[in-house]
Formats: structure tokens, C-alpha cells, sequence
């Protein structure tokens, strides 16, 4: 008999265990400071864009993923990342996304965008976890470019635009240190456009108990926006810096 309630027990605590490993709620978020450089503007050609001395800036972006132990259905991720700057450069040229502006100006960027981020389990275990799928990104943004001496002229755009990129995620444990090392990255190549988003670093687990599990992160990311035609608005821009950030298992 108490081998029997033994044994059941054993059995009950490897159920939870591996429950524990396949089902679960993670919420992370990072500080990122990065630099803008490129270009941007209303057509394909070089007299079309124009650089407007974007500033480096501090951004931040969350997400919250939910994994299950259902193999044919996807895992589900959801990330928000914002990319708000501004500028001041000279162009010597009218430059409008409809009224013009030329001389001195003062840009106003401001971008952000929602992952929709449906990807599968390939290896999941302490050594190495890699996992593919597929997102969807909806970006928006909100251009204003105002001249510097005479506030009252400026031009502006918006756009929006659901885009399809491919996802990919690895994660390599070191053995007996707490820390692991991870890539990550969203890309996508079409006609004259291409968006690239990733992210290497390096993290450091903090907690790990039954109730959560704690993650602090120290890493790089870079964004590249190659637009093209998106609502009239094309661009060949990037930010990129170092990033902090951390990620909650319950």
C-alpha cells in the first residue's frame, strides 16, 4: 500500500513537472537605447528621401507568449515595440508629402508596431530551445516635417500596413552558470522592401522556483526599415543599440 502512494505520488509530481515545462505565461520587456540613421520620403528615388538628422533615443517594447502542450496548434507571441524620434537637419530642395517645406526643418517620427507571432517548439529542454513560425506585423506611423523659422508650414503622412515575416528564435544554455545566450529575429524580403528585426544577447536566470521563473537580459538589436510604397511613403532606415530587459516564466 505504500509503495502504491508512493509511487503515486512520484507520478503526480512528473505529471506537474512536465505540465509545468510545456504549459506557461511569459511577460518580458526591455529599455532599449538605440541610434537612427537613413533616409526617408514620398518616392523611390534618391531626390525623393532625404536624411533629417534622426536623434538616438531611449524606446521600449513588451511582449507576453503563451505556450501549450498541443502539438498541432501554434504557440502564440505577442510583442509591441515603439520607434518615436525626431530631427533637425538643412535640405535644399521642396520636400512635401503633399504642401512643402525646404531650409531649415524640424521632423517628428514617430512608428510603432504590433507582432502577432504564431510559432512552434522544434527543441525545448536546459541545453537548446529553438523555435520558427510565422508573424504578423502591424506597423503604423506618423511623419511631420515643419520648418524651423516659420512653424506655421509643414508636411505630414501617415501610413499602415499588416506585413508578413518570417520568426526564429534559439537559445543555448551554459551548463551549472545560470546564464544562456539567445538569438532572435523577425525578417522579410519583397519587391523593393525589407524589414529585418533582431536580437543577440546574453541572460541571466535570476529565479527559478515553482511559482516563477525570473530572467534579466543584456543584449543588441537592430531594425531595418526598407519601405517601399507603404501608403506613398518609402524609407531605408535603422535603429539600433543596446538593450536591458527582462522576462517573467509563471
Amino acid at each position: 500500500m505504500k509503495k502504491a502512494v508512493i509511487a503515486a505520488g512520484v507520478a503526480a509530481m512528473m505529471s506537474a513537472s512536465v505540465q509545468a515545462d510545456v504549459l506557461g505565461l511569459y511577460i518580458g520587456g526591455q529599455y532599449w537605447d538605440n541610434e537612427a540613421t537613413g533616409v526617408f520620403g514620398d518616392g523611390p528615388n534618391a531626390d525623393d528621401q532625404e536624411d533629417f538628422g534622426l536623434q538616438g533615443e531611449s524606446q521600449s517594447s513588451f511582449h507576453i507568449a503563451f505556450e501549450h502542450p498541443i502539438p498541432i496548434i501554434p504557440n502564440i507571441k505577442i510583442a509591441s515595440t515603439t520607434l518615436d524620434t525626431t530631427g533637425n537637419a538643412v535640405i535644399d530642395t521642396d520636400f512635401g508629402f503633399g504642401d512643402t517645406v525646404t531650409g531649415e526643418v524640424d521632423s517628428v517620427f514617430d512608428v510603432n508596431y504590433v507582432d502577432y507571432t504564431f510559432y512552434y517548439e522544434v527543441f525545448s529542454n536546459d541545453l537548446l530551445a529553438f523555435d520558427f513560425g510565422l508573424t504578423g506585423r502591424d506597423i503604423s506611423g506618423d511623419i511631420v516635417i515643419t520648418e524651423t523659422a516659420n512653424p506655421g508650414n509643414s508636411t505630414d503622412t501617415d501610413f499602415s500596413a499588416i506585413i508578413p515575416m518570417l520568426y526564429v528564435k534559439t537559445v543555448i544554455g551554459l551548463p551549472f552558470t545560470g546564464f544562456n545566450v539567445f538569438a532572435e529575429g523577425n525578417i522579410v524580403s519583397y519587391d523593393d522592401s525589407k524589414l529585418q528585426d533582431y536580437q543577440v544577447g546574453i541572460a541571466y536566470e535570476l529565479l527559478d522556483n515553482l511559482a516563477i521563473d525570473l530572467d534579466i537580459q543584456l543584449g543588441y538589436r537592430s531594425v531595418d526599415m526598407e519601405l517601399s510604397d507603404i501608403d506613398d511613403f518609402y524609407s531605408d532606415i535603422k535603429f539600433d543599440g543596446v538593450f536591458l530587459g527582462a522576462i517573467a516564466h509563471f
